[in-house]
Order: C-alpha cells, then sequence, then structure tokens
C-alpha cells in the first residue's frame, strides 16, 4: 500500500513534527486542523494576555478560519470537498461553543454530511478554540514519499 506525505504551503504551518495530511491507499488523514493563520502565529478572534493567556476569544471566526485551512490542505492534495467522510472536533468549551459552531458546521455541510464527533477537551496545545481531524476518500495513485504543494 502506498503511503503519501503532503505538506500544503498555502496552510499554516503545523506546529509539531508532523504533515498536513497523509494518504494511505485511498483514504486521506489531516493532521489536526486549526484556525491559526499561515505565516503567522495569529488566531482570529483571540485577545490574549501579557503571559499568553487566553483573555477572549470569538468562536464564530475561529470556526470559519479552521474550515478554511481544511480546504486548503485538501485542494493541496487535490481532494474535493465533498470527498470528507469523518471529522472529530475538539472543542474546549462545549456548554458555549456548540451551538455556534453546529449552525456554521451546517452552512459548510449542506449537501456533503460526513460522520462526525465532537468532543470537548480541557484544552488544545495552542490558544486555539477548536480543532478538526478529518479523513476524506481519495482515488489511490501510484506514488508515495512527500509533498510540498
Amino acid at each position: 500500500m502506498t503511503t503519501t506525505r503532503y505538506n500544503a504551503e498555502t496552510a499554516p504551518e503545523a506546529v509539531g513534527a508532523y504533515p498536513h495530511a497523509l494518504q494511505v491507499g485511498e483514504l486521506l488523514f489531516l493532521s489536526g486542523v486549526g484556525p491559526r493563520q499561515k505565516d503567522s502565529t495569529t488566531i482570529p478572534g483571540v485577545t490574549l494576555d501579557e503571559e499568553g493567556n487566553i483573555l477572549s476569544y470569538d468562536i464564530e471566526a475561529q470556526c470559519h478560519s479552521v474550515f478554511k485551512n481544511v480546504k486548503l490542505i485538501l485542494e493541496a492534495c487535490d481532494v474535493p470537498w465533498d470527498h470528507l467522510v469523518d471529522i472529530t472536533v475538539y472543542l474546549t468549551n462545549m456548554k458555549d461553543d456548540f451551538a455556534i459552531f453546529n449552525k456554521i458546521y451546517a452552512e459548510y455541510f449542506k449537501e456533503n454530511q460526513p460522520c462526525r464527533t465532537t468532543v470537548e477537551v480541557n484544552a488544545l496545545p495552542t490558544a486555539i478554540a477548536i480543532e478538526l481531524k478529518c479523513i476524506a476518500h481519495v482515488r489511490a495513485n501510484n506514488y508515495s514519499g512527500d509533498y510540498h504543494v
């Protein structure tokens, strides 16, 4: 089975030693995708104190940004949005943010509705309130290696 690693040049850099996506056979696994902006540590709608603690955040802005980042990675891998088959959503505040997230999610998934699991977590690696873990179906290819696209 072929394995291909992708690092999308148009998407924000990974915050660790991992690719944006890994294709194994006909499945594309995206590493956790957050709402950070490309070439920046800026997170849309976040206000931090001097020590880097979150003072306030805009979950709506973060939702739109995280979906944009997923789209950028999928496009770099030449995989259509409607090929997403499973999404795991990590929220840091289920009580306050789930209804807003769910409303925005429905805007992005009108036709294609992948399976979804949403969980609340204590914290995420950076000052973000949402992260997505996605799996998409792709057509098989005959190459393996690392790609920066």
